[in-house]
């Protein structure tokens, strides 16, 4: 019996991955520690999409490596010489090789390391998990991508596209949802292609998950645009359910074709506007999430400008912003970069772009009513979210994982903000 300290940080796959970990170490007789202070071993599970990020990950191995330590995620796949470098001793678990949780524990508690980076072909599907949220269930549906973006990662991370089957999926948000979960999170690596590796796709498995007749909200996480032609018109349509947020995050990274090419994106920026415009046009209110990279080392002043020239045109609701950075490994990082001023320069443009536009967004929400369900703890209180997963605050006393009918009577940049209405 040891007690094990978990923490995560990246993406909800990276998320969904710690919930399992931390359900395989109570299944093994383990418990969970609530802090590092109290822990036997630590687990960190890691994100190396960013170079920011990165250098987030080696600080927090640095600062735990003083016990027993597990590095498990994206970064110890993608970069092994610079986490054994931070930290020779400690064990190492891949995305992809979850099954091997205990052993890895095992070994690492009696003083040995272990190295299991290798995929297996263990489906993350019906794995026992510990919820970081209690009314949020985050449900895996593929691990790895077809994309081979010259600026990313995750390929080198977590491989190929493999999808797992509706079946279990469906069988996996019975029981969130038996658990009292109230918002169920679809994610993977790029939801956009799933199911192409088993003769399906994903709106057939919106569809099916909507389907089960229980009281939840959907939550379909990101998707590369590169697969939308192929899916769109079928997966507006089974966004029709009411469980569903009117939501979709799918990253353009840039409004220039020119830079997509260089990224190896495999979209055109008409390819995002089409799938924005088919959306407001199906449905009346629908929020967009999206993704810029500034700074691509081949993106001139011109491209730049057309990036500013396609957020005032397509006004996306949340804008994920990146300075790009050189992630070892990867095609554009052998590239001459761009002056990091110029970056610099770039970046606060856009920042001061997305917020007016976040904020315009929002201001529209004023003096609607309807019901929010209340799924997050924040610093700031309890947070909801409508149906457009729209983030709503009141002042009100609510618990996590009620519906209430809130009356939206401000707006900020980053949310809506409500009263109860009687």
């Amino acid at each position: 019996m040891a007690k094990i300290f978990v923490e995560a940080y990246g993406c909800s796959a990276s998320f969904a991955d710690s919930e399992m970990i931390s359900g395989l170490i109570v299944n093994g007789g383990h418990t969970i520690a609530k802090n590092s202070t109290e822990s036997d071993l630590n687990i960190v599970v890691t994100c190396s999409v960013k170079d920011s990020t990165a250098n987030k990950m080696i600080h927090r191995i640095k600062s735990l490596k003083s016990k027993p330590l597990v590095v498990a995620g994206c970064l110890p796949k993608a970069e092994l010489s610079t986490v054994e470098k931070i930290s020779k001793n400690a064990s190492l678990l891949g995305p992809n090789s979850l099954g091997k949780t205990l052993q890895v524990i095992d070994s690492t508690l009696r003083g040995t390391k272990f190295v299991a980076l290798e995929d297996t072909d263990l489906s993350k599907v019906g794995l026992p998990k510990v919820r970081l949220n209690e009314v949020v269930g985050i449900v895996e549906i593929a691990s790895g991508c077809m994309s081979e973006c010259s600026f990313c990662q995750t390929k080198l991370a977590k491989g190929d596209l493999q999808s797992y089957r509706i079946g279990d999926i469906v069988r996996q948000v019975e029981t969130e949802v038996s658990d009292g979960c109230k918002e169920i999170w679809l994610t993977s690596t790029d939801n956009g292609c799933y199911g192409f590796d088993i003769n399906t796709d994903l709106p057939t498995l919106v569809k099916a998950v909507s389907e089960i007749p229980e009281d939840f909200m959907i939550r379909v996480g990101m998707m590369n645009p590169m697969y939308m032609p192929r899916i769109k018109n079928e997966l507006i349509e089974s966004f029709s359910s009411d469980k569903v947020y009117k939501f979709l995050h799918i990253p353009v990274q840039s409004g220039s074709d020119k830079v997509l090419n260089d990224m190896r994106r495999g979209h055109t920026v008409n390819t995002f506007k089409e799938v924005v415009k088919k959306a407001r046009e199906r449905y009346t209110d629908f929020t967009i999430s999206t993704d810029i990279i500034v700074g691509f080392p081949s993106e001139t002043r011109e491209d730049f400008e057309k990036t500013v020239e396609l957020l005032n045109e397509t006004s996306p609701d949340i804008v994920n912003l990146s300075k790009y950075s050189a992630r070892p490994g990867t095609e554009a990082a052998e590239w001459e970069q761009i002056e990091a001023s110029e970056v610099k320069r770039r970046s606060r443009i856009i920042f001061n772009q997305i917020n007016k536009i976040s904020l315009e967004n929002n201001q529209k929400w004023i003096g609607w009513k309807g019901k929010v369900l209340f799924d997050e703890k924040t610093d700031q209180g309890i947070k909801g979210r409508n149906f457009a997963y729209k983030s709503v605050f009141v002042k009100d006393e609510i618990k996590i994982g009620q519906t209430q009918t809130v009356k939206i009577t401000d707006a900020s940049i980053h949310s809506i903000i409500g009263e109860i209405a009687s």
